[in-house]
């Protein structure tokens, strides 16, 4: 299963993730989504599992959840928009976490790119991938792409997409 990974679109699709993730079988956002259209192009792209996040509205609040815990490929999979970074988790996300540990947590809100395995939670697999969008304070727009095989994780890439704010096909 081929997984592309983004977050923190902030309202701006770049056009090239539909380029990067031509080959993927799922689309995940990690929340700030922004605006229903960013929904609708992924949506019509590929099978898509999302969050909201805190800039994201009523609307976006009615149709996705906070939380998504899913099973990928044999993997327990966790996702939050605001989830903190190891090993300074959330209060709230800490607490969850307590309870009952997943393989995979995947986060954004930060628009900070982190993939790390964190050894004081039995290795689980940290994910961030930055952020997709033009908003923010990060300098490059970045997004995942991984294969989830059989509770195997291989082929994690990190993507570029270019500078914040660099507008694309004259958008």
């Amino acid at each position: 299963m081929i997984i592309g990974l983004l977050s923190d679109t902030h309202s701006y699709l770049d056009p090239k993730i539909f380029d990067y993730f031509k080959n993927a079988d799922e689309l995940w956002h990690a929340g700030d989504i922004g605006d229903a259209q960013v929904i609708s192009d992924l949506k019509n792209f590929k099978p898509l599992r999302a969050v909201y996040g805190n800039i994201d509205d009523k609307e976006m609040q009615a149709q996705f959840p906070e939380d998504l815990r899913f099973e990928c490929e044999g993997f327990d999979i966790w996702m939050t928009h605001i989830g903190g970074a190891p090993p300074n988790y959330n209060p709230r996300v800490k607490k969850i976490l307590k309870t009952k540990l997943p393989d995979i947590f995947v986060c954004g809100h930060s628009h900070i790119l982190r993939v790390k395995k964190d050894p004081a939670l039995n290795g689980m697999l940290y994910l961030n991938p930055g952020a997709a969008g033009n908003h923010g304070f990060h300098a490059i727009k970045t997004i995942l792409r991984f294969e989830l095989i059989n509770r195997e994780i291989k082929k994690m890439e990190v993507i570029e997409l270019g500078k914040r704010g660099q507008l694309t096909n004259g958008q």
